[in-house]
């Protein structure tokens, strides 16, 4: 069934022709953006993980990361990667980037930052397993690279199928190249 906009009166339970569910997206698509202060967990949207039965990982990479020194004010940049198993939700792509965007502005040490970042995430989504990385930019003559992750508490026959997508994942040469 094709995607199909609504009318007025009908129901938001929209779908892909592949049955991926669309219902509850507020900012995919819309063309408006929701007006926050800052970056904040609410920016952050999520969507059925049709294949809860199978770990896979996905990765995203934001590589214009921007935010200041909460003392100097001097700008932060780098990448800042996640990469979760999701559970019954994986995140929406485009409220990443909104939620990446609204640090540009804000002071924060780097370790707070990546720390926030997974525990919205985590908090959203209740995936398998989530690992943040930021990846920053040389400055000052130092280099500074944050990685936090958590893993969900599973039952022991899945935990051990989560644990070897992770271990695999984690031993690629290069994750994040083709």
């Amino acid at each position: 069934m094709p995607l199909r906009l609504r009318t007025t009166g009908e129901s938001r339970d929209m779908h892909t022709r592949s049955e991926d569910s669309v219902e509850g997206l507020r900012i995919l698509g819309t063309g408006s953006l929701p007006k926050v202060k800052g970056p904040s967990g609410s920016l952050l949207e999520a969507f059925p993980n049709r294949f809860p039965q199978r770990p896979y990982v996905v990765t995203l990479a934001y590589p214009e990361f921007t935010s200041l020194c909460p003392v100097t004010g001097q700008p932060d940049t780098g990448t800042i990667a996640v990469e979760y198993i999701p559970a019954a939700l994986c995140v929406e792509s485009k409220s990443f980037k909104l939620y990446m965007v609204a640090y540009r502005n804000h002071r924060s040490f780097m370790e707070t930052i990546v720390n926030t970042v997974l525990d919205d995430l985590w908090t959203l989504l209740r995936p398998c397993w989530c690992r943040v990385k930021g990846l920053f930019a040389p400055r000052g003559g130092t280099r500074i690279h944050v990685f936090a992750e958590d893993t969900a508490t599973l039952p022991p026959e899945r935990q051990t199928i989560v644990d070897a997508a992770i271990r695999a994942w984690k031993t690629e040469p290069d994750p994040h190249r083709p």
